[in-house]
């Protein structure tokens, strides 16, 4: 009975957290497809730019307790709080830091409009703080329907203001406004749908128990997010906004699938595997089902990515964001990676082994900041490239671990995911090929893109793959 409980509570925490971040991200894309036909490279690359120190930012706010909350067995008013405060008061830090540093980061970048957008985009530190809670509050009871209604309405609100403004001529500030207003209305929604409010609780002993956790989480977090964004901070310097705007817009559409599924997995899975932590034979069975099943659902699409990657840019972007179409490719090489990555560090962090975590991240940014140097020299597709390459090496880090945690090794891993990575490759051939056989952009994509679900799927069903099998079994059950 527990296990069927389980199995339903995580397919529907899986459905809900699906759809937050297709819908959130959907309606996003959107927004930033019209936004980026409003304006230049240059204005969007500006942005994107300021964002990689709120991102930041928002690792020392949200990482590390809101991950403690989740994973620890018992939590009661007092760790909420606590957590609650400390976040708040990095909050605070961080603000004055960005706040009086935001001259030397515009002299750096030779900017002068960073100082007031880096200063109006520093406030959202303070509303990541109460999120942060709030999230685990909906993570840990399983209620992720909640965090799916405020971030569609989050996401669709600041996306009126930010096209309304781009419209009346506000140029960058519309790109800015809409990020201030997305983790506002965020942040108001969840206070109206999650009913925790802090009380007035501080528990130096909750404190240090959820530190004694989340620190590790917090440094891996940390190290991390700044080296996925330190490309961009590299980019900004040594080229110019404009090219800056190309790399965003070319790592904007496999991120979108990627952070959408391997979020959703990250979110439903940490709490699921944490309740299961005593049972490592059924925590193994979790991470195989979930690095099969993305797998099987990312691979195509980062396939298909590679395939569509020119007339979908020249239709939806138009033929100023051309130069972003290799580095689109190479990305999705290199997000086609993450159903792998996600699923054995949460089974890591689940277990309890936040120091392997630490570990495991400082050896991969060691390897990927050696390539990173190495490829400077070559030009900003010779980075990108290279960092595809050791994003597929990282795989096996990630999964070293897990060969003495769950008996489950890289190379059972990759066994497991090649069928749907050699269907996803013979997807991506034939879908290419359709470009030479049809004329025009929209029909061409139209047409790209039924032949590559016919492909994938008459495969599927013709090679009778065991992920295939999967999800049709869980259609079935959901119809009932």
């Amino acid at each position: 009975m527990y296990q069927e409980n389980m199995k339903k509570k995580v397919l529907s925490g899986l459905f809900w957290k699906v759809m937050e971040n297709g819908g959130t991200q959907g309606i996003q894309f959107l927004v930033s497809v019209l936004l980026a036909r409003m304006l230049t490279p240059a204005e969007s690359g500006e942005v994107m730019l300021i964002m990689i120190f709120i991102t930041i930012g928002n690792v020392f706010v949200q990482s590390g307790f809101n991950t403690s909350l989740i994973q620890k067995r018992t939590v009661d008013e007092a760790d909420y709080s606590s957590a609650f405060y400390i976040s708040g008061a990095i909050a605070f830090v961080l603000y004055v830091v960005l706040f009086f540093s935001a001259p030397a980061i515009a002299s750096f970048y030779g900017q002068p409009v960073f100082i007031p957008v880096l200063r109006v985009l520093s406030v959202t530190l303070f509303f990541g703080a109460f999120t942060s809670v709030q999230s685990a509050v909906v993570s840990r009871n399983m209620e992720f329907r909640k965090l799916c209604l405020a971030s569609l309405f989050a996401a669709l609100c600041s996306g009126v203001i930010g096209v309304f403004l781009a419209t009346r001529g506000m140029g960058l500030w519309a790109l800015v406004m809409q990020q201030f207003f997305y983790s506002l209305f965020l942040m108001v929604m969840l206070a109206f749908l999650v009913k925790w409010r802090p009380r007035l609780l501080f528990s130096a002993k909750k404190a240090g128990e959820l530190f004694s956790y989340g620190w590790k989480i917090l440094c891996s977090g940390l190290i991390d997010t700044v080296f996925n964004n330190v490309y961009g901070l590299v980019i900004g310097k040594l080229y110019n906004s404009s090219m800056m705007g190309q790399y965003s817009r070319g790592n904007q559409f496999p991120a979108l699938i990627a952070n959408n599924l391997g979020a959703a997995i990250q979110s439903v899975m940490l709490p699921a595997f944490s309740a299961c932590q005593e049972d490592r034979d059924r925590v193994k069975r979790m991470v195989r089902r979930s690095i099969v099943t993305s797998s099987y659902l990312v691979f195509p699409m980062m396939a298909g990515l590679i395939a569509v990657a020119e007339p979908m840019v020249k239709l939806l972007l138009t033929d100023r964001y051309l130069p972003c179409v290799p580095m689109l490719r190479m990305l999705c090489v290199a997000y086609a990676t993450w159903p792998l990555h996600v699923a054995n560090l949460q089974a890591i962090n689940a277990l309890g082994k936040s120091e392997i975590f630490l570990k495991l991240e400082i050896i991969k940014k060691a390897v990927s900041m050696i390539a990173l140097l190495v490829s400077i020299p070559f030009g900003i597709y010779t980075m990108v490239a290279l960092k595809a390459v050791t994003d597929f090496i990282c795989t096996f880090i990630n999964a070293y671990p897990n060969k003495k945690l769950l008996n489950y090794s890289f190379f059972e891993q990759w066994k497991d995911v090649l069928p749907s990575l050699l269907l996803s490759a013979a997807m991506c051939l034939f879908t290419y090929a359709v470009q030479y056989a049809v004329k025009g952009t929209f029909l061409t994509l139209i047409v790209q893109i039924l032949v590559g679900v016919a492909v994938y799927g008459g495969l599927s069903w013709l090679f009778r793959l065991e992920a295939f099998l999967y999800l049709c079994r869980m259609l079935r059950i959901a119809k009932q």
